[in-house]
């Protein structure tokens, strides 16, 4: 899920943004300081969103670099047990599929891509037994969130996709017009059944 967090901390300013008017200086430094920055309690920084407020610089001595105590707003992306979250397919292997969700990766292990038996095919794509569906790289799914773990450089997300209005998108409206069908029908048979009841009246 994404957040807008509001965070106060003392910038250190390089002296190659001395040129810049301060809080355009202070966004600069801000916007290099936090790339690829993750945290557990805050999550993965998005974006430097806006500089609030800078207070007056300090010089400390023996380091040409100046310190601003500053207010500024991050975009994050933090994700949650249980989130719905949307990607494209990134890379397939024996054992899942990685999906790319824009900011970070996540991971559908082989069992939970389908409710069905998944193997590996020799075209790198997992495809079911019964339903004979395929999964490929550059597909976009619905996948919901089921494991986060904080070892390691970055979070590790483990995804499903084994429930009712997940999975791939093309999987996921075929589904919708099967259950129409299925209700379309049953709204026929429930009519047929009431004509049939009132004749006999």
């Amino acid at each position: 899920m994404f957040y807008l967090v509001e965070v106060e901390d003392h910038v250190r300013v390089e002296p190659k943004l001395f040129g810049l008017k301060t809080a355009d200086a202070v966004k600069e430094q801000l916007q290099v300081s936090y790339a690829n920055y993750q945290d557990r309690e805050i999550g993965t920084v998005v974006d430097v969103l806006e500089v609030m407020t800078v207070d007056d610089g300090i010089i400390i001595p023996g380091d040409g670099a100046a310190y601003y105590k500053s207010t500024f707003k991050l975009v994050v992306f933090k994700p949650e047990l249980q989130e719905v979250v949307y990607g494209k397919i990134s890379e397939i292997t024996n054992f899942g599929a990685f999906i790319d969700m824009g900011v970070l990766r996540g991971m559908i292990h082989i069992s939970q891509t389908m409710d069905d038996f998944v193997s590996f095919s020799k075209t790198g794509s997992l495809t079911g037994k019964d339903g004979k569906r395929s999964l490929n790289v550059g597909d976009n799914c619905m996948a919901r969130v089921v494991a986060i773990s904080f070892k390691g450089e970055e979070p590790k997300i483990g995804l499903t996709m084994r429930q009712p209005g997940l999975g791939k998108l093309e999987w996921i409206e075929g589904d919708k017009e099967k259950a129409k069908k299925v209700s379309k029908k049953s709204e026929g048979g429930d009519k047929e059944s009431k004509g049939k009841k009132e004749k006999k009246k």
